[in-house]
């Protein structure tokens, strides 16, 4: 049984979706750095839960 599932969020270099595994026990409240995957830019990727399901927030490296 697998703990993660699959999410999108939209990159702010391209603005293309991307894929991210997240496992709602331990990534909430957790802030990465992934690389997009189409443009390969940066993104900071900050995980959170709204009260309504997880959000993710999706930032340049830059900002």
């Amino acid at each position: 049984m697998s703990l993660s599932h699959a999410e999108t969020f939209e990159c702010p270099y391209c603005m293309t979706y991307n894929d991210i595994e997240i496992d709602h026990e331990n990534d909430i409240g957790q802030q990465q750095i992934v690389d997009c995957q189409i443009c390969c830019s940066p993104i900071e990727v900050y995980i959170e839960d709204n009260g309504f399901g997880l959000s993710i927030v999706a930032t340049r490296d830059d900002e």
